[in-house]
């Protein structure tokens, strides 16, 4: 019967990350067009996703982060950058958005934690190649 449980657990999981996306998505959208930051290219952007993808762990997406301003303006710096919203969102909105997710199904919030992250930085390089690419060819 556990087995069962788990199994409904795990579907209700991932349910509520399917509907957390249209928040994840409107949180990075807002971060990378009401931020300051320098020309951040694709690739840099696609590393920090890279990062995300190869941990369990927040607090080595945000030391790469630290890492990443710390090499280069291109992230921006101190408040009003988009290195800080990206972080204030990973322990701010999305940590709140995995805590209810875990709470609802009764699973430990990290793993649905990291799980949004990876997403939201996703969608973040779809909209960053967007902003640098797509948004003069709208009018097609």
């Amino acid at each position: 019967m556990s087995e069962q449980s788990d199994s409904q657990k795990e579907l209700s999981k991932q349910k509520g990350i399917r509907q957390a996306e249209d928040d994840l998505v409107i949180w990075i959208q807002y971060a990378l067009d009401k931020t300051n930051y320098g020309d951040l290219e694709e690739s840099q952007f696609r590393n920090l996703v890279r990062v995300a993808d190869t941990t369990e762990s927040a607090e080595v997406i945000k030391n790469f982060i630290h890492y990443q301003v710390g090499r280069d303006k291109k992230w921006g710096r101190g408040k009003g950058s988009l290195a800080e919203k990206i972080i204030e969102d990973i322990d701010g909105n999305i940590k709140k958005a995995a805590q209810i997710i875990a709470e609802c199904c009764e699973t430990d919030y990290k793993p649905t934690w990291i799980e949004l992250i990876r997403r939201y930085l996703g969608y973040g390089a779809r909209h960053l190649k967007y902003l640098h690419d797509g948004k003069s060819n709208v009018n097609i």
